[in-house]
């Protein structure tokens, strides 16, 4: 196992500093073991992050430049990241628990959103509007400035990667609070930033709890934008307390993701989409695919073909798992493990069938079995509430409005899916599915490129795609009065 440096610290205006809230325990959830400390941070720290970002954008460092050298800039940090992979990955793995092939993946995913934003800082422009001979009028994007950037544990490099690259693309500053769990590999993103040429404060990386750093960074007079992806709950407070500072938001919140799976799908093919939609990450993804609706024709099949992928799969340390395959790392922490476990347990006692075992495995770490629930109706919990592990309930329907409804039956919006091969109904499914990313024949379908974002309690705003660049910046109106 790669060795940990014992101490990790916060980075503040270009330097490496100490926690005004002291230090705090990094677990490694592959082995339930102590994996480092990290410096944690207080309001105070938020506070000097915040005036450092603040120095930076009112002398204009990043945002006067020239829009091509500042998207060099972010092009290389994406550069450095790729030229570190071999270091970083096993890192991540050991912090956040997935299969060194799946690190592997996110950091090259974190990579590629720095070169796209880069690739797109110079394609920002404003136009003009015809007002008549007398008046010349046109329209500039300003950044923000100090953009607020709240991170999730499930993908601590990646997310960080796709907020930052898109604020600094376009000229904005950046305080980062990342999640307690998951705190080390963004270090690297400082690295990046110092390799790159960014000035010090540009962009400032803090651990802290989120009842302490986290609440004085969203409710901080000075941000000027702020983003968040995480729980609903969480994300009301952030959006409230930004809300009294009349600070914008774009927040990425919770999913119950369903996929519609008609008579005519092709399940070969469907079978390794549930591979990628509810294996990958042990299912710690916003995105995931937690419900199966699948017609009541194909059901028994579906179902005997994912229990067959579910107890195919070794669940063990994810340094372990150095190639992709028939493998799933540990969950977060034993605390999440423990949830999702309990959340199997109440749907059994609800009347839902287990396929699979789905227990908590009796070994160091917080692992967890596969679980795969059916004879699950709409109204069950398990059907309706976000469990954020390796759960999948499978429900059946009839008709094809029926399939609609019970997709759209619950609270959140953040993606869906239908799986046929008839072109019309598939697009008549797009069209009434209320979701951000409606995915035909292949989940997570799109890319870097695709705008990615929720309806209802899912969020509002769009991560991913040009429609992110928007979020960072705000619309100036120029009118000149011309004299003769």
């Amino acid at each position: 196992m790669p060795k940990v440096k014992p101490y990790w610290q916060n980075y503040i205006d270009g330097a490496w500093v100490d926690g005004g809230a002291g230090r705090i325990d990094v677990i490694n959830p592959g082995t339930g073991e102590k994996l480092a400390e990290h410096a944690l941070a207080d309001a105070d720290d938020v506070n000097r992050a915040v005036q450092a970002a603040r120095r930076v954008h009112l002398s204009g460092a990043l945002s006067d430049l020239r829009p091509v050298e500042r998207g060099r800039m972010v092009q290389a940090m994406g550069r450095y990241l790729f030229d570190h992979v071999d270091e970083i990955a096993p890192l991540l793995t050991m912090e956040q628990g997935k299969p060194l092939w799946e690190a592997q993946i996110e950091v090259e995913g974190a990579a590629r959103y720095f070169e796209y934003y880069g690739n797109q800082a110079e394609t920002v422009e404003g136009r003009s509007i015809p007002l008549g001979k007398d008046y010349f009028d046109f329209t500039i994007y300003d950044p923000f400035g100090v953009s607020a950037q709240i991170i999730p544990w499930n993908y601590p490099l990646e997310m960080t990667a796709r907020s930052l690259s898109a604020a600094l693309a376009t000229g904005n500053v950046a305080v980062i609070k990342t999640s307690e769990m998951t705190p080390l590999t963004s270090a690297w993103l400082a690295h990046a930033a110092e390799a790159a040429g960014l000035p010090a404060g540009a962009v400032n990386i803090l651990c802290g709890l989120g009842q302490q750093a986290g609440a004085a960074l969203s409710s901080h007079p000075q941000i000027n934008q702020l983003v968040f992806t995480g729980s609903v709950s969480t994300g009301i407070a952030i959006a409230t307390a930004a809300a009294q500072n009349v600070v914008p938001c774009v927040l990425e919140l919770g999913g119950k993701s369903a996929a519609i799976v008609h008579e005519d799908a092709d399940l070969d093919a469907f079978e390794n989409d549930v591979r990628w939609g509810i294996f990958f990450n042990a299912g710690q993804v916003c995105s995931a695919m937690s419900r199966v609706i699948v017609h009541e024709s194909r059901h028994d099949e579906l179902v005997e073909r994912i229990s067959a992928l579910a107890r195919s799969l070794s669940v063990g340390p994810g340094i372990e798992h150095t190639e992709f395959g028939p493998n799933m790392g540990a969950m977060v922490s034993e605390a999440q493990r423990d949830r999702a476990v309990g959340m199997v347990r109440a749907a059994v006692s609800e009347g839902a069938q287990l396929a699979t075992r789905g227990h908590k495995i009796d070994q160091p770490g917080a692992f967890m079995e596969p679980a795969l629930l059916c004879n699950v109706t709409p109204d069950m919990a398990i059907a309706k509430d976000e469990v954020f592990g390796p759960v999948l309930s499978v429900l059946k329907f009839h008709s094809d409005a029926e399939a609609l409804e019970i997709a759209n039956g619950t609270p959140f919006g953040l993606a869906s899916g239908v799986f046929t091969r008839d072109l019309d109904r598939a697009t008549h499914a797009a069209r009434q599915l209320r979701a951000g990313q409606i995915y035909v024949n292949e989940w997570y379908a799109g890319g870097v490129e695709t705008p990615f974002g929720g309806y209802g309690l899912s969020g509002y705003g769009r991560e991913k795609g040009r429609e992110a660049l928007w979020n960072y910046m705000q619309t100036k109106n120029v009118a000149i009065r011309l004299n003769g």
